[in-house]
Parts: C-alpha cells; structure tokens; sequence
C-alpha cells in the first residue's frame, strides 16, 4: 500500500455531456472526504453523468496480469493522453504529477451510470486473507484508497482535454455552470474495458472451479459443454481487441458463432434452475428432507464436488461470457453513433441483462432455500446409526448449509471504480472495475 497522506493528488471533473450545474467544485484543495461528497452532489443535480478522474504515483509493485493491455495509439490511451497534455499546458499541479510519464489514473464513475451498465454486474471481489478486503491496485488492508491525501481540482483550461478521436466531444460545459471537461469517450472507453476486464476474471474463476470439479467427476457431457464455452474466449477476446481499436467487426472473427454457444448454454442453465426451482416446491414446509431424497434432483449436492456444483459454475461461465458480448455489442453501436455515446452505451447494455440478472437471482434464490433445509435421519431398520453414517449426514448438512454464503447479492447501484495504469510510453493497463469504495 502507498501513503499518499502528504501527496498533492490533481482531480478532473469529467461530464459526458454539456451539462449545468451549480458552482459547487470551485479550485481550493480539498480532502477525500470532500471529494466523496462532490461527487454525490454532481451526481443528484446535474443532468449528464459526472465522473471524477484521480492521478496517483505509479505502486511499484503491481500485478498488470490482471488488467486489459491497450497500447499507446489505442482510443482510450489517446483520449487520456490529450487530456493529460491539455491540463499539464495550464496546471502546475497537473504538470508536476504527470512529469514522470507513468502514472495511476482512478476513476469513480456515479451510480446513476453503472445502473445503466445492468443491475449487479460490477460487484465486490473479496481478497482471500483480508477482512472486508476488495482487490485492486490502491486498496489498503481495510479495502478503501488512502483517505488522507489533498485533492485540488483541474479547472477550465483542462476542458479540451478529451478532444480528438473518431466521435469524441469535448469543450467546456455550458455557459454559467462550473468548469468542466467534456470527456464522453474516455469515459466510455473506461467503463468499457474496466467492465469487461471485471466479468473477465469472474470468467476465469468459473473456469478454474469446473476444471477441478470436472477432473473429479468424469462427466463427459458437462466436459464437453465446458470445452464448447470455453471455446468462445478468443473470439470474445479478438472482437474486444478490435472494437477498442475502433475497428469493425467482421465474420472471421467467430463472434457469431460464440454467442450462439453462449446462448445455448445460458438456456441449459435457465433450465435447469426451472427444474431446482421446482424441486424445492415440492418440499413441504417445515419438513426435514432425506439426503437421498434430495440428491434426486441436485446430484452431488452432499458433497465437495458433484454435478449440480458443475451445474452452477458452467452457469457462472455462461453469464460472464454473455456480460462480455454485452460490453461488446453496446461499444459497437456507441462507436456506429458517436454523436450519442452514453445513451446508446446504455440502452445497449440494458438489453438482454434483465435475464442475466433474473438468472442470477434465480440460482442465488435456489441456493439459500436449499441452505435453510434440514435433513433427516436416513430411514432404517436398525435403531442405531454407525459412526460413518453420523459423520456423512454432519459432512452433508455442513455443505448444504455453506451453499447460502455469499449467495444474496445487493444488486443496488454503487459508484463504479476503474483504475488505469499508465506507461512512459503512452500505452495503458485497464483494472477490472469495481465498485468504488466510500
């Protein structure tokens, strides 16, 4: 972690839009804790979403695996580039913190913009060996950025920043509002990768788990299934890289093909949660159910591996796939109409989330009614259990119990969070996004 306590940290109001709202940023320095609350008032009064955008020292130890690599002459590098060259012209403070070349730029975007990216899908990362730990490049042992550096705010001369680029807007915001850079595509660009490297690691994760549990079960039609989706990440890959480039997609890429498997998988997965919704139905209330009984219909669910837990990561992978064709269709249209970036971003990605999220719910829904079930006694006819019997029934109500933690998800709009490395030689590094600490 960096102590930033005695750092000067320049800040850029960032809107998407020509917006007027009331002169609330002003140019004194001001604390993290002054900063959060300029951002909750941006966010309830002006009429286009309102991003902040933080320059930080570059943390000399930093795991780039984790971020989407752009080089120099990519969209988004461009736009960050310009803008650092515009604001160094007329901000001392902005020259020197920018001098070196290589820097971390944090950019908290308000919650009014992530609702729009889809209910739920930047959601917390919790780091194993950290209480109450969120990952990410600039997070403390208490998960939270360093709250004790001096923040001043980069005023109007900063306003053309974001200027150049197939569809990029910039200027100062209208006449009579506070100084603000007008930096729609960097901002869109940001929340691009930064979402797509999020539910890319959500992706991983899921691959990691039905890798071991498939090993153990030797299941070759859920392998095969597996294979199918794992299959559809160079194409996802290849497509993200050109859209960033703002290249168009083509056929060649196979990204047609990829979202049929993801759809396919997406309907085996809504299937199956019909079948475990229905299941859990005809479980009369109040009724302990038998170990056999309930393994009918979630096969393996008493044990650390099993098919219905093969069942659930595969449904994981689905709906990280289908979150990255998401990002990808809704970069494509904003890029088919710069003059309209966020509102076709968002109409974009609101389409065909509201399943995702449905499904999701659904499967966190299953998940905590078979946590709150009590087992019964297997029926016998001996009137004594043995020991193995005990400890299989205490092994299995443990599991089953565990299958709640973590299940129930606050889908409410948080402040989204992208952190954005930056190298001497102009190429960036994109941070999964996450939601941003307060």
């Amino acid at each position: 972690m960096i102590d930033y306590r005695k750092a000067t940290v320049p800040v850029w109001a960032l809107a998407t839009g020509d917006v007027q709202v009331p002169a609330v940023v002003g140019d004194e320095p001001m604390t993290a804790e002054r900063l959060g609350e300029l951002r909750s008032v941006l966010a309830a009064l002006a009429a286009e979403p309102i991003a902040t955008l933080e320059v930080h020292p570059l943390p000399d130890t930093l795991d780039r695996s984790r971020g989407i690599p752009l080089d120099a002459v990519s969209p988004l590098a461009q736009h960050l580039s310009q803008l650092i060259t515009q604001s160094a012209r007329s901000s001392s403070v902005a020259a020197k913190a920018t001098a070196a070349g290589e820097n971390l730029y944090h950019m908290v975007v308000p919650a009014k913009v992530a609702a729009q990216f889809g209910q739920g899908i930047v959601r917390p990362m919790v780091a194993k060996g950290v209480a109450c730990g969120i990952r990410g490049p600039l997070v403390n042992s208490t998960g939270s950025i360093a709250a004790h550096a001096t923040f001043v705010p980069v005023g109007k001369a900063a306003a053309a920043g974001a200027a150049g680029g197939a569809g990029a807007t910039a200027g100062v915001a209208a006449a009579g509002s506070v100084a603000l850079t007008v930096a729609a595509p960097l901002v869109l660009m940001a929340v691009a990768v930064g979402v797509s490297a999020h539910v890319d690691q959500k992706r991983q994760q899921a691959i990691e788990h039905i890798t071991e549990l498939l090993e153990q079960l030797h299941e070759e039609k859920l392998d095969d299934e597996h294979s199918e989706l794992d299959g559809c990440r160079d194409a996802i890959d290849k497509a993200t890289a050109v859209l960033l480039d703002q290249g168009k997609l083509g056929a060649s890429l196979g990204l047609d093909s990829a979202v049929h498997a993801i759809n396919t998988a997406l309907g085996k997965a809504d299937r199956r949660l019909a079948r475990w919704q229905s299941a859990l139905d005809k479980v009369p209330d109040g009724e302990a159910v038998e170990i056999a009984t309930l393994t009918k219909s979630f096969p393996g669910v008493d044990e650390p591996g099993g098919t219905f837990r093969a069942h659930l990561e595969l449904a994981a992978l689905a709906i990280a796939l289908k979150q990255r064709v998401i990002v990808l269709q809704a970069v494509e249209h904003a890029q088919s109409d710069p003059g309209n970036l966020f509102e076709n971003f968002a109409r974009v990605l609101k389409r065909d989330h509201q399943r995702l999220t449905a499904l999701e719910s659904g499967i966190a829904g299953v998940l905590v009614r078979l946590s709150a079930l009590e087992l019964a006694r297997p029926q016998s006819l001996r009137p004594v259990f043995t020991t193995g019997e005990v400890d299989r029934l205490m092994r299995a109500t443990n599991r089953i119990h565990q299958l709640g933690d973590g299940a129930m998800v606050d889908s409410r709009a948080t402040d989204v969070a992208i952190d954005i490395a930056r190298e001497k030689d102009g190429s960036v590094i994109v941070f999964p996004a996450l939601p941003a600490q307060t």
